[in-house]
């Protein structure tokens, strides 16, 4: 088994020529990639099996075993994923500003790769060519380090990969697989500043939690969706049954879905029986506070833990409010500052909510599960920012660039 050191190394002789390399070549290469994972479908499969069978057998919810199954039509989407990538503008060498200063100095600001990344996730195999994919596009060397839910499957599909990358004119170790999975290793992983430039991690609360907590790699924190929908007094309630029903139960084990629902309590002795009819076909589990359970026919006590809780499973808490203040001040509370909506028909309470709720993505009668790089129109993203700084929201090409200037003169000094 190769070491983390070893991959270091690797990566770092690979970074210059990558960095270099043409927009022709890298896109080449990317399609090359995309006709690997076709090609090796039913061995994709296959080591795919093992996982599901052991994660079958550990007792794995059902919603993460979704995440953790690939089928013949995932692999595709996973190829057309690739191919989608090569469509994308490249986010490498441009100037987006060129001035002269007073010593006659032509200034410009020139994007840049990032250099090495790592990415650490945890049972989303798809995630694994995603990452890949975007990481080579803006000319960025990767270093993957997946869950053991998804060894299997993870080592299969970037075997595919470099043999892609073996028959293009790019270096193979462009893109590169930690096969240890212990956390003795990914605690050295995210103290790799020798050779990491940047660590993403792409994954639930804990893995985000210690991540940030234990790495002096600089990390961007992606994932994490404590995600709530907001039924104001004023929603239509056709328009917010079915908001909430899509975010909650439209892929109830991805970052973007509704975790907890706010209702006002003009509309609640109304709206919460047809909700609760409508998510009674996905078997949602509804954890309620006191003035919900007295509407609602069927549902457990919430506690302080519920409202904080990223479920990633068809568990929903529900909280009747007073007001749009509480409901704001709710969400700013507990939100992970991921994805949050307001269903309202009052102009201004849209607006406020907007302003005033201090998360990525805040909607305005729709629901949550946009929050998307591809819906955005950004195509590929390589998670879901939820911090401040250099990124926020989906991040696609533009966001694996850093940048840096570039300055032209004739003799000048100072």
């Amino acid at each position: 088994m190769t070491t983390l050191i070893e991959l270091g190394h690797r990566a770092k002789k690979a970074e210059r020529q990558l960095a270099q390399a043409t927009t022709t070549e890298k896109n080449e290469a990317l399609s090359l990639m995309a006709e690997a994972l076709l090609n090796s479908t039913d061995f994709i499969i296959e080591e795919n099996k093992k996982d599901t069978d052991r994660a079958r057998g550990a007792g794995i919810s059902d919603s993460l075993l979704d995440r953790l199954t690939l089928t013949a039509d995932r692999i595709a989407a996973m190829a057309q994923g690739l191919k989608d990538i090569v469509a994308l503008p490249d986010p490498v060498g441009l100037v987006d500003s060129m001035w002269t200063n007073d010593a006659g100095l032509k200034i410009g600001k020139q994007s840049v790769p990032l250099g090495v990344i790592g990415i650490i996730y945890e049972a989303r195999p798809n995630v694994t060519s995603d990452a890949a994919g975007l990481c080579f596009k803006s000319g960025n060397v990767v270093i993957l380090r997946g869950g053991k839910e998804a060894f299997n499957s993870n080592k299969a599909i970037v075997k595919s990969l470099r043999q892609a990358l073996d028959q293009s004119t790019l270096p193979t170790d462009s893109i590169q697989l930690l096969e240890d999975t212990s956390r003795e290793t990914a605690r050295e992983m995210m103290q790799l500043n020798r050779y990491l430039d940047v660590l993403i991690p792409r994954g639930g609360a804990n893995l985000i939690k210690a991540v940030v907590e234990n790495a002096t790699v600089p990390v961007i924190e992606t994932g994490t969706g404590n995600v709530h929908v907001y039924i104001d007094q004023t929603a239509a309630r056709d328009m917010a049954r079915d908001i909430i029903v899509n975010a909650k139960t439209d892929r109830p084990s991805v970052c973007n879905s509704a975790e907890t629902l706010l209702i006002h309590k003009d509309v609640a002795e109304d709206y919460l029986p047809v909700i609760e009819d409508a998510l009674a076909e996905w078997n949602v589990e509804l954890r309620a506070d006191d003035r919900a359970a007295a509407i609602l026919s069927e549902s457990v006590p919430a506690t302080e833990e519920d409202w904080a809780t990223e479920f990633l499973d068809y568990i929903l808490a529900v909280k009747v409010v007073d007001s749009l203040d509480e409901a704001i001040t709710h969400i700013n509370q507990y939100s992970t500052g991921h994805s949050e909506a307001i269903v309202t028909s009052d102009y201004f309470a849209g607006q406020r909510f907007h302003r005033e709720v201090d998360s990525a993505a805040v909607y305005v009668n729709a629901s949550t599960r946009f929050t998307d790089g591809f819906e955005y129109g950004f195509g590929a993203e390589i998670g879901i920012s939820t911090q401040k700084l250099h990124a926020r929201g989906p991040m696609g090409l533009p966001e694996l660039t850093s940048s840096k200037y570039i300055i032209f003169g004739e003799g000048q000094i100072r």
